[in-house]
């Protein structure tokens, strides 16, 4: 993996330092002040793709894609844009790898239950629906951060689409396997999906006795009179 350095004890000839200082003489030409921090000669420190990569997911999970900016990324992790650049090749490139992100923890798992051999439905529902509340890998707050990006990406909203679909087949899937014909299959598939994704849009919380004590019911609710325990 590719690391930067930056502070104190780097040569002359490390492509970081040069973008570093070359923007540090733009800025000067310019009459633009440059942070103290960008020219303090300091202890080394190693910033990674991963690094950034973290940083604007923390941007795009509580703010927007629209606020994951190189510029803002810089200021915050204390470089310069020229640093941002040793990484990455532009803002696409950085907003791709959320995206992957996204697809390796909150598709992935369900890519992988859809070429399971399986037999016993609920026991199928329950791996389904503990991918979400276990949260390992899956991230809620991911998921509604890449839901409310495909607003303005038709390309996001298809892939959006796409997990949806899947995600509701296999819960279709789980009811048949219980014994419900395909309508009704299809319908209690919606409504514990459509139940699951409300709860995270509308960061329901509650306390965890309370929690605890309503799972029973709502395993009945959704499972229906056809669901046998494994």
């Amino acid at each position: 993996m590719r690391a930067e350095w930056i502070g104190a004890g780097r040569r002359s000839h490390s492509p970081a330092l040069k973008a570093d200082r070359a923007l540090a003489k733009s800025k000067q030409s310019s009459g633009e002040a440059t942070p103290i921090d960008e020219l303090a000669q300091g202890p080394r420190r190693t910033l990674t793709r991963e690094d950034w990569v973290a940083a604007a997911r923390k941007v795009l999970e509580k703010r927007g894609i629209a606020e994951v900016k190189i510029d803002r990324l810089a200021r915050q992790m204390k470089v310069t844009r020229g640093s941002f650049y040793f990484h990455f090749a532009s803002l696409k490139d950085l907003q791709n790898d959320l995206l992957e992100e996204w697809r390796r923890s909150n598709c992935a798992p369900f890519h992988a239950m859809a070429e399971l051999e399986v037999s016993d439905g609920v026991q199928f529902f329950s791996d389904i629906v503990h991918v979400w509340v276990d949260e390992k890998p899956f991230s809620p707050k991911l998921d509604l951060a890449i839901r409310d990006w495909a607003r303005t990406s038709k390309e996001i909203d298809r892939q959006v689409n796409a997990i949806d679909e899947l995600r509701i087949a296999l819960l279709v899937r789980s009811f048949r396997l219980m014994g419900y014909g395909d309508d009704e299959s299809i319908v209690r598939a919606r409504i514990t999906y459509f139940h699951q994704i409300g709860q995270y849009a509308l960061s329901f919380k509650e306390p965890p006795d309370i929690r605890k004590r309503y799972q029973p019911l709502f395993g009945d609710v959704l499972l229906g009179p056809l669901a046998k325990s494994p």
